[in-house]
């Protein structure tokens, strides 16, 4: 069964001297201020379409490669995923750099660093952002 997930976004001003707040509706979680600078300079306690980005992705990016590595007989006692995602003004996102660490008993260095890539490719997230140039540096800890 499909599943939706809601959240809006209410924006005041113009994009240099606005603000917004984009709230998530369907968690329930809160509400969070975004802006011009916060994209392009500095957060200062605020977000951004990147960081909302970066945190889909590495979330999804985990439970994707958590399912790859049970499915090949290697469940994950640890994952730990960073996601770089790089915003240029004038240009857009123009690369996701995905960072994965993870403790997983059994598994071999190339085992892990094959299901790391086909998760990258798999996630839903990196599919539908398969216009950005997405890379992955996956390391097995604790082997």
């Amino acid at each position: 069964m499909a599943t939706v997930r809601h959240a809006h976004t209410v924006w005041q001003g113009d994009l240099l001297k606005g603000s917004g707040v984009v709230s998530l509706d369907s968690s329930g979680l809160g509400s969070y201020d975004v802006s011009w600078p916060a994209r392009s300079e500095e957060p200062n306690g605020k977000t951004s379409p990147e960081e909302l980005i970066a945190a889909a992705h590495s979330s999804c990016y985990s439970m994707a490669f958590s399912h790859a590595l049970a499915g090949a007989g290697h469940a994950p006692t640890r994952l730990e995923t960073k996601a770089d995602v790089t915003f240029q003004p004038g240009e857009g996102i123009t690369g996701i750099h995905l960072t994965v660490r993870g403790e997983v008993p059994g598994v071999d260095a190339d085992k892990f660093q094959e299901l790391a890539e086909d998760a990258k490719k798999n996630c839903p997230v990196s599919q539908a952002l398969t216009g950005t140039k997405i890379t992955l540096t996956a390391e097995l800890i604790g082997s």
